[in-house]
């Protein structure tokens, strides 16, 4: 790759961003915000100017060329291995179904603008299916899922000044990701227990990573990723959330916090309010990167649980694409949570291309005049 040319200064600052991480997002003194942004959709790359002209084509290059603090994670495969072949079946003018990488049958539209493929049937319907999956992809003792930890230690080291987060997959985002929507819904009505066999299998999965990595690495935080609403709330019950999931969250949330890891996060997009009581529960602290119209400003629930809630973006994308003012005014309705602390303000997505860049680079600029070392 070809060296990249900052078009930003780093941020000024009297932490490490490892310390700066830690404090602020345990409500302790910091010296500014942790500078991130979550990425951008991929006509970014082809249709901003200062992206084109320097070369930058992905969300990596992007963060080094904003120069923005550096955070990772790491873990182990906590999800299907091997995956499904993925190949294309058929093409259709403007689209073309696919079989996934998941083992599910979709339609992709290939207009070259980013979209949510059209999902068409999963590979696992009834128990007997599963059963072979679980057989051939979900193996707890495949050697692919055994971690080089002592890789892991040379690349991140414990004396690094960067924040490491260690990856804790998902309960259920990925499954309902597996069995679609609609196949998701029905599997739990008609085999309850295949699915909570799913789930059992994701969690040991988890706890499989955990136990190689935990006892030789210092992370900082946890990660995961349940996308498991919409606008309208969860996508299960509440109550499977609770009589389900939430026993698996704590297994997982245990075994953090016996290494001293008390901050995890979760990417959950959509109204959370509902289960939001049982990620808590769980041991997920932090939401992440809290899409806004899909479920509120971020005061609303830091308001709501002072002190046990944690957000990780929630600057809303629409306001970024109204222009200087809405983004001058809605990071001005931010200001006071960045101070308390336990927030850490950016995009609430990948930021769309209806966003100017010259409105993108005002608020940059913007966020680090009000949250910077000078602010």
């Amino acid at each position: 790759m070809p060296e990249i040319k900052p078009i930003k200064d780093k941020w000024a600052g009297t932490m490490t961003g490892r310390e700066r991480f830690r404090r602020q997002m345990n409500f302790q003194s910091f010296d500014r915000t942790f500078n991130m942004e979550f990425g951008y959709w991929n006509e970014n790359f082809h249709e901003w100017d200062m992206f084109v002209k320097s070369g930058i084509t992905n969300n990596h290059e992007a963060d080094l060329f904003f120069n923005f603090d550096r955070i990772e994670t790491s873990g182990g495969n906590t999800w299907m291995h091997p995956s499904f072949p993925s190949k294309v079946i058929e093409e259709r003018g403007s689209s073309k179904i696919c079989l996934n990488g998941d083992g599910v049958l979709c339609e992709i539209f290939t207009d070259g603008k980013d979209s949510i493929p059209h999902f068409l049937r999963s590979s696992i319907e009834k128990p007997e299916d599963w059963k072979r999956v679980k057989e051939e992809r979900f193996r707890l003792d495949d050697p692919a899922r055994i971690i080089d930890v002592e890789a892991v230690k040379r690349r991140h080291p414990d004396d690094r000044d960067y924040p490491l987060g260690v990856g804790c997959g998902s309960m259920i985002g990925k499954i309902r990701d597996m069995l679609t929507f609609e196949g998701l819904t029905f599997a739990n009505f008609d085999y309850p227990d295949m699915v909570e066999d799913m789930v059992e299998t994701c969690c040991q999965l988890v706890e499989h990573s955990l136990d190689q990595l935990l006892p030789h690495i210092h992370f900082d935080f946890a990660s995961s990723w349940e996308d498991i609403c919409f606008r309208s709330g969860p996508l299960v019950s509440v109550e499977f959330m609770r009589e389900i999931v939430l026993p698996r969250y704590k297994r997982i949330s245990a075994k953090l916090h016996q290494y001293g890891v008390t901050i995890w996060y979760t990417d959950c997009d959509g109204d959370v309010r509902p289960i939001l009581p049982i990620f808590l529960e769980g041991g997920i602290n932090c939401l992440f990167p809290f899409e806004v119209m899909g479920c509120a400003h971020p005061g609303t629930i830091l308001d709501a649980y002072p002190g046990a809630i944690r957000i990780m973006g929630g600057v809303d994308k629409i306001q970024l694409g109204a222009g200087k003012k809405a983004i001058r005014e809605y990071l001005e309705s931010l200001a006071p949570y960045v101070a308390r602390g336990g927030y850490i303000p950016f995009c609430d997505h990948r930021c769309p291309p209806n966003v100017k860049e010259d409105d993108y680079l005002y608020y940059l600029n913007l966020k680090e005049r009000m949250f910077g070392l000078q602010g």
